[in-house]
């Protein structure tokens, strides 16, 4: 049976730990096992860190550096040289690739998110491994940026509806803590819900590599994104690629999580990770009930207090009275109009602002649970 699979390979997978040099080996095992189920008849995505680790060791640099330009500059340097290695080895097996490069700024854009997914999806009908990677050299605003490349990953396997997503990384599975410091870290092989992991009381690291981003926390919270758009999620080791193959035919390698039983679909999707909460309304405890219970929008009377400077179609975070965020939604009115109308009823409005608005606040249609 045909899947969709995205296979993100970290930069501590790509290179050697202590240099920064490319470990080619790993890159050609990766390439072949790619390959292999792209002519099996699997449709693959590849989300490739790297580019300024390879970087920063074409340059001699000692370290990742810190500056956004400089690290934009370094990545320019690293992401020619990674895309032409790549090539070199899917060529040799008669594999096209493409290089497509994604902003935070470009998937908050609703039309140029689905330009996004009508680009891959046309791609994968071609037979094209598409290999996707952050565009560092322009996104600027750190609010704007996808960060590491775990949750780029997540958001492209919802973006395109896959099955599988495959986060590849320097140690074998999920432990209850950091094994590399904690010899007693008990290995985590199946996880159900990730409520399951606050119940095992796993200790995620923040850091990664030395020539990294990302830390086993990101690769939680990608989990999280890409469960909730029901796609089963693998964390596994990146130096033996060939075990994905494995994991397909049923062989428990890694730690799986399995996916949400009542996933997202793509425009929720969209709304919860895609888009970057502006603001943030606090509702009362009715106002909670009716959207997580009741599937209601959200009126103004439920609201307690307005935060944030925002515009109508924005998103906007919705909290509850004890600090906890339930859902994420796009706002019919912008923050100055909610500071009037907050806990006002519908019929109240238009002699408020003067004029006449939605009934809702946040139409359920454009509302997702997050809680």
């Amino acid at each position: 049976m045909s899947q969709t699979l995205v296979i993100k390979i970290g930069t501590s997978s790509l290179t050697n730990p202590d240099t920064g040099q490319l470990a080619l080996a790993t890159i050609a095992a990766l390439v072949e096992v790619l390959s292999q189920l792209q002519h099996a008849g699997h449709q693959v995505v590849l989300v490739s860190s790297g580019a300024i680790g390879i970087g920063c060791a074409r340059l001699g640099l000692a370290e990742r550096p810190k500056a956004i330009a400089l690290k934009q500059a370094v990545a320019a340097v690293g992401q020619g040289r990674l895309m032409r290695i790549y090539d070199d080895f899917f060529t040799s097996l008669q594999q096209p690739i493409a290089q497509v490069l994604l902003t935070r700024s470009g998937l908050v854009d609703r039309t140029r998110y689905t330009n996004a997914s009508n680009t891959l999806q046309e791609l994968l009908k071609l037979g094209v491994i598409p290999i996707v990677n952050e565009n560092d050299t322009v996104a600027v605003d750190e609010l704007l940026r996808f960060g590491d490349n775990d949750t780029l990953s997540a958001l492209v396997a919802g973006l395109i509806q896959a099955d599988w997503l495959f986060l590849l990384t320097d140690v074998d599975r999920l432990y209850s803590a950091d094994p590399r410091t904690q010899p007693d870290a008990q290995p985590i092989i199946q996880v159900d819900s990730i409520e399951q992991l606050t119940l095992l009381n796993v200790k995620a690291g923040e850091q990664g590599s030395q020539w990294g981003t990302g830390g086993m926390s990101t690769k939680i919270s990608a989990a999280t994104i890409a469960t909730e758009a029901g796609v089963r999620t693998v964390i596994m080791q990146g130096k033996t690629p060939e075990n994905i193959l494995r994991v397909l035919a049923g062989d428990p390698f890694g730690t799986q999580f399995q996916p949400h039983p009542q996933p997202h679909n793509a425009r929720q999707h969209w709304i919860a990770h895609a888009l970057i909460p502006t603001g943030k309304l606090v509702l009362d405890d009715g106002a909670v009930k009716a959207i997580t219970q009741l599937g209601k929008s959200l009126l103004a009377a439920g609201i307690t207090a307005v935060e944030g400077d925002f515009l109508s179609q924005e998103a906007v975070s919705f909290y509850n009275s004890a600090g906890g965020e339930i859902a994420r939604g796009l706002v019919n009115y912008s923050s100055d109009e909610l500071q009037q109308i907050q806990g006002r009823q519908s019929e109240e409005i238009a002699t408020v602002l003067g004029y006449i608005g939605p009934e809702t606040v946040v139409h359920r249609d454009n509302l997702v649970i997050v809680g």
